[in-house]
């Protein structure tokens, strides 16, 4: 029992670290455009990743039964995992880099799951036929992970030609003034979409690790008014979401600067229109994305939308030596995570 409050309270620190750590995708833009001020960009944030946390559970239930063996997922293992990727995210932020916190959750479970199974990979659900379609880490991790950013990337540079081509006669001060307008609705839907994809995350942790507590009994003294606790099939359950949501909003609020830094004024220049164009792009890929279950990186996504906005002005306007930093750190995510999570599990719970 013990193990598993642990867990919670981990878990719960991670969607902490998570709300400040990915603060930026939603509001470095509108914050660079200058549109809102830092402060007003966060309460705004807060808010709409609270309202974004609480639709859905389909990312929850891929993160929680599609990506392991569940029959090997002990308490130690999600403990492990989640251990892996506040490391992984607190080093990430320190260096203003904007990782991806989903790749680095999924890359510690992997990698614990495994060091439980003795080194055992075909733990992995790596492709599986379902009734549903495929699922497993090659389809929803994976893949995305290289299809998001392409997308999103080229989203963002068409929707940017389309607003150049349709406004070419229009005068800087007045497209100016109305995308501001317009960026407070793409910078909302945007937080929206971050709260939506990344708040499922943790409660698809939360409810794995009390789905197996439960059928390994560690609930049966519990008294009844801790019944709740008890969960005989994997499901996300109301107070899992409301816990995650409120915690995801309070890391929010807190604020991601260095991150903030790099994705809102080291990657390009920004004006409103191309910060409207940017996180609409962003946030269409993110909500298709949740809908579908696919855990996606909303860093990536966000990153590689305001670099096809900031190509339409010009290729050496995107500040490629900065992209090429975020680019190692989206490749290293999964495997050092991975790494990560296989250690702790082999030094703690030797098999």
């Amino acid at each position: 029992m013990t193990l598993v409050l642990c867990i919670v309270l981990c878990g719960l620190l991670f969607e902490y670290i998570n709300g400040f750590h990915d603060t930026a995708n939603a509001i470095a833009i509108v914050v660079s455009t200058r549109v809102l001020s830092p402060r007003q960009a966060i309460v705004l944030a807060a808010v709409c990743n609270l309202l974004g946390a609480m639709l859905g559970t389909a990312v929850a239930a891929t993160i929680g039964t599609g990506l392991v063996d569940t029959g090997i997922v002990r308490p130690p293992v999600v403990l492990c995992a989640v251990l892996a990727a506040i490391a992984w995210n607190l080093l990430t932020w320190w260096h203003g880099l904007a990782s991806s916190s989903s790749h680095a959750l999924i890359g510690g479970l992997c990698g614990a799951t495994v060091a439980a199974a003795g080194g055992d990979f075909s733990v992995i659900h790596w492709l599986v036929r379902t009734e549903h379609g495929w699922e497993g880490l090659l389809p929803k991790v994976v893949l995305p992970m290289v299809v998001s950013p392409l997308v999103g990337l080229v989203l963002g540079f068409l929707l940017m030609g389309g607003l150049m081509l349709l406004l070419r006669n229009s005068r800087p001060h007045r497209v100016n003034r109305a995308f501001g307008r317009l960026q407070l609705a793409s910078a909302s839907l945007m937080a929206l979409s971050h709260g939506t994809n990344d708040a499922q995350k943790t409660m698809g942790i939360l409810a794995l690790t009390l789905w197996t507590a439960t059928q390994q009994g560690v609930f049966e003294r519990l008294p009844a008014w801790l019944g709740f606790l008890h969960t005989p099939v994997f499901a996300v359950a109301l107070w899992v979401k409301i816990v995650c949501s409120l915690t995801m909003a309070a890391g929010t609020a807190a604020g991601g600067w260095r991150i903030i830094r790099t994705l809102g004024h080291r990657i390009v220049r920004l004006q409103p229109i191309h910060g409207f164009a940017a996180e609409t792009a962003a946030a269409g890929v993110i909500q298709v994305a949740s809908a579908l279950g696919i855990p996606l990186s909303t860093t990536h996504v966000i990153s590689a939308s305001i670099m096809g906005v900031g190509a339409t002005r010009r290729l050496n306007a995107v500040k490629w030596s900065i992209v090429t930093r975020l680019v190692w750190a989206w490749i290293l995510t999964v495997p050092a995570t991975a790494l990560l999570g296989y250690a702790l599990h082999r030094l703690v719970w030797p098999v």
